[in-house]
């Protein structure tokens, strides 16, 4: 496909005019540096997506855009069960949920300086990370199906946590309407071994500091202060959600005929929401959410016993945690009306604004804390989500910074040890097991995160916060 004509709407907006069989726009938040970037298989991946029945709206893309597996990463679509839509496996992803989860440690810089190099070792020990990583926790039968029934509520009733933390997680810490019998043995067997792991690839655990404010006001409700510690954990679903997406795309592909669905591409194999298999895979993909909350909720009580084995007075508290490979059912106004549609989310995060009733009421005020993860050795941001951000996009917003160059690539450019070395020169301790996934994950390797940011305040898709970078980076 050659790279489809686009029409400039604003500054930080670009339109592909339906053709061939899109049934509605492309719509893609950029600004000209980024747009020039983004290559013709993205913008293919943006308009087959536009070809789906029952699209509502537009097929979008965020700023941090980039090839996928059907969907782009970065990609949002909202789809009308009543009018037909489908749901898509490609749309969420593999790694179903994967999402930041960002905690305040109440501690400074001048706390932490003296014994970095110790707090980096006891996380790297704590924490297990890396292809295949397994950690101390083995659930099977029934307990294993409570876990993918119950999230991070489960995690907390074992121990892992506090009822406190729950407020400050997406649905409360629970996906409600999974249902664990619809997940293959197979994916359970995936995930036995691996809870409170954070597995391999772009996840990663950060000691981060704040250095810069820009909306004092946000950032005060949200509890951020200049120079303050904090900690991130992004990782997913682990064996378990790439195991769901494989089992069902396999379905859906052989299916999406019966139901008189043309696939522009196999990736984005589709069955109608409404469908056996659809609420099937909606089930599973539920039970693959709980699954990553729960993961994180166990991670976050790991990381909290590290800290008090070496801060006894640390008290690492919730600021949110937000997923963003997921697929959802919200009410959104649609020409005026209200109607319930299923989002799909693929590397792009929810961005509720003010009021809204999904936000611990702490954050009413505010809207929904945008967790923007970064790379190592760069920036990661915490924005807000704004009013705006329904209208234009569903309510939602950028995700990371996106990748500019595949692993391969990045490997053949980079050695992980050439890294480390220059990230030690700038004060930044990388752990990980692995030179290779150092490599495959070089800073350069992805665009430029704050470009990112800039685009998605500027288009009105969220509000810019706070911006932090990096002290200690365990990697997966």
């Amino acid at each position: 496909m050659t790279r489809p004509e686009l029409k400039r709407i604003s500054e930080y907006c670009w339109q592909i005019e339906p053709f061939g069989k899109m049934r509605v726009p492309g719509i893609i938040f950029a600004d000209r540096t980024l747009i020039n970037d983004i290559d013709e298989k993205t913008m293919s991946q943006v308009c087959n997506v536009a070809v789906l029945p029952g699209i509502v709206k537009a097929s979008f893309a965020m700023p941090d855009a980039h090839m996928g597996y059907g969907f782009c990463i970065g990609g949002v679509a909202a789809f009308d069960p009543q009018a037909g839509g489908v749901i898509s496996g490609g749309g969420v992803g593999f790694d179903i949920a994967c999402g930041v989860r960002t905690l305040h440690t109440g501690l400074s810089e001048e706390d932490v300086t003296s014994v970095k190099e110790k707090l980096a070792e006891a996380l790297f020990r704590n924490i297990p990370a890396g292809v295949g990583s397994t950690g101390n926790i083995k659930l099977t039968g029934d307990t294993l199906d409570n876990m993918l029934a119950g999230g991070a509520v489960w995690a907390v009733e074992k121990g892992f946590g506090t009822k406190e933390d729950l407020d400050f997680v997406e649905e409360r810490g629970c996906m409600k309407d999974a249902m664990p019998d619809k997940v293959s043995p197979h994916a359970k067997k995936r995930q036995q071994e691996q809870m409170g792991t954070l597995g391999s690839g772009n996840h990663y655990l950060e000691v981060q500091k704040v250095v810069d404010i820009y909306d004092e006001q946000i950032a005060e409700g949200f509890g951020l202060k200049k120079g303050s510690i904090m900690v991130s954990i992004h990782c997913g679903s682990r064996g378990l959600g790439h195991q769901i997406g494989t089992d069902y795309l396999r379905e859906m592909a052989s299916q999406a005929t019966d139901y008189g669905i043309e696939l522009p591409d196999r990736e984005l194999a589709s069955v109608p929401v409404n469908s056996p298999l659809g609420q099937d895979y909606l089930g599973a993909m539920r039970s693959g959410i709980n699954c990553a909350l729960a993961n994180r909720q166990i991670l976050t009580e790991l990381v909290r016993r590290t800290f008090t084995r070496i801060f006894p007075k640390a008290q690492l508290k919730m600021l949110y945690d937000v997923s963003h490979n997921t697929a959802k059912v919200e009410e959104h106004k649609v020409n005026g009306k209200s109607k319930n549609l299923l989002v799909h989310r693929k590397g792009a995060t929810r961005s509720f604004g003010p009021g809204s009733n999904d936000l611990p009421h702490q954050y009413k005020a505010f809207g929904q804390p945008v967790l923007i993860g970064g790379t190592m050795g760069t920036a990661s941001y915490i924005l807000a989500g704004t009013s705006e951000s329904e209208s234009l996009a569903f309510s939602s917003a950028c995700h990371g910074a996106g990748r500019s160059m595949s692993r391969t690539q990045a490997t053949k450019q980079w050695q992980g040890s050439q890294i480390v070395r220059q990230l030690a020169e700038r004060k930044i301790i990388i752990k990980s097991r692995s030179m290779r996934g150092i490599a495959e994950e070089a800073p350069d390797a992805y665009k430029n995160v704050s470009a990112v940011v800039e685009a998605t305040a500027a288009a009105c898709l969220a509000r810019k916060v706070a911006k932090l970078v990096p002290l200690i980076c365990v990697k997966g």
